[in-house]
């Protein structure tokens, strides 16, 4: 077993100057960056976040100084970037607390759905309407009844659904997540 680094993100902000004119305002690595003592190789680059929808596009130069919570601002979206690692690379050790422990770093303990008969430790679910692009590797969605296999150029969109992502593969996997606040109406 060979524990891999997570990849750097580069984040580009490009945006209208105050003459109209489309520039680069910021071109350099993300810093949002969220680990999981519990898994080593997980990482969760937060590179993007909007507090409204319609999202302001103009006088805006970042946004990251918003909380960091896998729950999207009420009315908002967060963009990612995630490196799920092998499960075989942490299911040996992992707690019940270390879980828990997670989820309260990631400003959400409410998300977790430990404990409740769950397929998969890291069982989540959020209101919110989540676009995911399998980046590269493999993963398997564990839903509260059934599992989808995802691989290269797969594509998810959640519906607020309990899930988890469980990686069974010998390699990391690489996930775009577009999260939206959503509504159960």
């Amino acid at each position: 077993m060979t524990i891999k680094d997570p990849r750097e993100v580069r984040r580009i902000i490009a945006a209208g100057d105050k003459q109209g004119n489309a520039v680069i305002y910021e071109d350099k690595l993300a810093t949002d960056v969220r680990t999981d003592p519990a898994r080593p190789g997980f990482a969760f680059t937060r590179f993007w976040v909007t507090e409204e929808t319609p999202a302001p596009i103009r006088g805006v130069s970042d946004t990251l100084h918003l909380s960091n919570t896998l729950q999207p601002p009420i009315g908002g979206s967060v963009g990612s970037f995630v490196t799920i690692p092998p499960d075989d690379w942490y299911m040996h050790g992992l707690t019940d607390e270390k879980v828990s422990d997670y989820f309260l770093d990631m400003g959400a303990p409410e998300a977790s759905r430990l404990g409740e008969g769950a397929p998969h430790p890291y069982m989540q679910q959020t209101r919110s309407l989540d676009y995911v692009l399998v980046l590269s590797g493999q993963v398997t969605m564990v839903l509260d009844m059934e599992e989808v296999h995802l691989g290269t150029g797969d594509t998810v969109v959640n519906l607020g659904g309990s899930h988890a992502w469980s990686n069974r593969s010998s390699e990391p996997c690489e996930l775009f997540l577009s999260t939206h606040d959503g509504s159960s109406n």
